[in-house]
């Protein structure tokens, strides 16, 4: 598997959604945007989707045992923030909601995140922990 080609798709992804997020739906540009992210969503599941399923499986395995995998692009957060150095990062907020035994009480979410690619449990308001990153 070539991870730094994933990890480039899912910039790619990345870098839509954050410009879908900072335009109204009544944009001209909005519908045009929002279809290349669909087909960009599309083609990250059709070349990496196994793999992807395998790594979030694995995730689940060690983390949140009781939570079915979804499909990948379900992890991908609604909006990244991009530093000067083209280094993403996500807030607590962003994720799928996972039930963590070992965590009660709060709420734990998974987040994929590129640059370099790695798959991030938020916990709560502040707490992030990576949990995966591409070798």
């Amino acid at each position: 598997m070539d991870v730094k080609e994933l990890d480039k798709a899912v910039q790619e992804i990345a870098k839509r959604r954050n410009a879908l997020a900072k335009i109204d739906y009544n944009n001209p540009k909005y519908d045009d945007l929002e279809e290349e992210l669909h087909d960009l969503e599309d083609a990250l599941q059709v070349k990496y989707g196994d793999f992807l399923e395998e790594i979030l499986q694995n995730v689940h395995d060690k983390y949140c045992p009781d939570t079915d995998v979804l499909y990948p692009i379900a992890y991908l957060a609604k909006s990244y923030t991009v530093s000067d150095k083209n280094e993403y990062a996500v807030t607590n907020k962003d994720g799928v909601f996972v039930e963590i035994d070992s965590i009660p009480g709060k709420d734990t979410k998974l987040v994929i995140v590129p640059n370099p690619l790695r798959v991030i449990l938020n916990v709560g308001a502040n707490q992030q922990q990576i949990v995966w990153t591409a070798k």
